[in-house]
């Protein structure tokens, strides 16, 4: 069977396939949303359970844990994201006066840029002059070329905190789950938020090329380190606790 034919309105290459969002906008945030809510809870509930208090402490340590780090993430996402857009605005600015106050060193500034990308000087010189004819196709090809970074693209704040915060409560409240339906057992709580690593790991392997099995021990395996360390400290600490 003969593939199917490109759409005529389809560029050369975008037929056959696409390419995720790699820029760190919603998928970043939402990935370390997902594993650091089933990570940090999953293991303050370890923690809190090794020393050995009541279910209802165990629930309400989740609970605030998962609220605080929630919203912890998404400001965190927001500062960052807000603050990365910022400095790329400052550096185009830098960029704009450059080019004016040099506008011929910056035109052979692109040339070399466009030599070192495998062009020869002659059709370097000839696509800096063109690109050069129009200001702002000039600078963001200069920024973009410079600091590999699109200034057109830049991701939003916003998504990236929303999708923070949803994730991380998602992943966060994994572990409470056995809790919220009954069951007052560590082992159970533990055991759902293991699955829950698992499950997140294979889901990040779908934007990558690993493996699922291999994405999901990964990320088991490193959440076991953390919540195995937070559970002895919590059972040594719980071994002073008045009874």
């Amino acid at each position: 069977m003969t593939d199917p034919l490109p759409d005529s309105e389809a560029m050369p290459h975008e037929f056959d396939h696409e390419h995720s969002n790699v820029s760190g906008g919603w998928l970043r945030a939402a990935t370390f949303g997902a594993m650091d809510g089933l990570v940090s809870n999953t293991s303050l509930i370890a923690g809190v359970g090794g020393a050995g208090v009541a279910a209802h402490t165990i629930v309400l340590s989740g609970v605030a844990g998962l609220v605080s780090g929630a919203f912890s993430m998404a400001l965190g996402e927001y500062t960052s994201v807000a603050t990365q857009n910022e400095q790329l605005e400052a550096e185009v600015r830098v960029e704009r006066r450059a080019m004016k106050k040099h506008p011929e060193a910056e035109l052979a500034e692109l040339v070399d840029m466009f030599t070192n990308m495998g062009m020869s000087r002659d059709t370097a010189t000839a696509a800096a002059n063109e690109v050069h004819t129009d200001p702002e196709r000039a600078l963001n090809i200069h920024v973009t070329q410079e600091l590999g970074l699109d200034p057109d693209e830049k991701p939003s704040p916003w998504v990236a905190a929303g999708s923070s915060f949803v994730m991380f409560s998602v992943g966060a409240i994994f572990p409470l789950i056995p809790y919220l339906l009954g069951f007052a057992s560590l082992a159970a709580g533990l055991a759902v938020g293991g699955l829950g690593l698992l499950l997140a790991g294979a889901l990040a392997s779908r934007f990558t090329t690993q493996s699922v099995a291999q994405a999901a021990l990964r990320q088991l395996v490193f959440g076991a380190i953390a919540i195995g360390a937070t559970y002895a400290v919590g059972s040594i600490i719980g071994i002073g606790l008045p009874g």
